[in-house]
């Protein structure tokens, strides 16, 4: 069981990563034509998120950490002392947690890492992210007990609903402030 939550928290890390540095990608691919501006984005959104994904839950673990501690020190868990289970290693989880994230956004990043055509770009971006979502969905529904083509289903609805508003809100922005980023200024 411990497995199988670790399995599912790095598919879910790894979706983050993909939907986070993919909508980045095409946000910024709103107001630039420049494959360096949605590469830059993109790195940026790699390694911020994975750095916040490390850090959450590395709090995250500790605190439950210092809980299940406590209530052993107080010789109040009985359930903790009966299923005698590990206690979790923040470390460890805060490790797995930046690396799915990063395994999961590597895959938007390297698919528009080579593309010069704009539309080209968005379009393989979106392309690889839609099949990564879907690889995602299926796999953390299955780790879940659920169907694997509803879970695919609707992770792939929420990581282009994600994307799409990205796009349209920076799209909307650049258009009402004339921005156009691009590689002189």
């Amino acid at each position: 069981m411990q497995r199988a939550q670790w399995l599912r928290a790095s598919v879910l890390g790894a979706n983050d990563g993909l939907v986070s540095v993919a909508s980045l990608m095409i946000g910024v691919g709103a107001a630039s034509s420049t494959s360096k501006a949605m590469l830059v984005s993109g790195l940026a959104g790699l390694v911020a998120g994975a750095c916040s994904m490390a850090i959450g839950e590395f709090v995250s673990v500790y605190a439950q950490y210092d809980i299940e501690k406590t209530l052993i020190e107080r010789g109040e868990a009985n359930d903790v002392e009966e299923n005698k289970e590990p206690l979790a290693n923040p470390l460890l989880a805060a490790g797995a947690s930046a690396l799915a994230f990063l395994v999961g956004g590597l895959l938007p990043l390297l698919a528009g890492a080579f593309i010069k055509s704009w539309g080209a770009r968005l379009g393989v971006v979106s392309g690889v992210s839609s099949l990564g979502l879907v690889v995602f969905g299926a796999v953390g529904a299955l780790l879940g007990g659920a169907k694997p083509y509803k879970g695919a289903l609707r992770v792939l609805i929420g990581g282009w609903l994600a994307m799409l508003i990205t796009y349209g809100i920076l799209k909307v922005f650049s258009v009402l402030f004339h921005i156009n980023i691009n590689s002189s200024g």
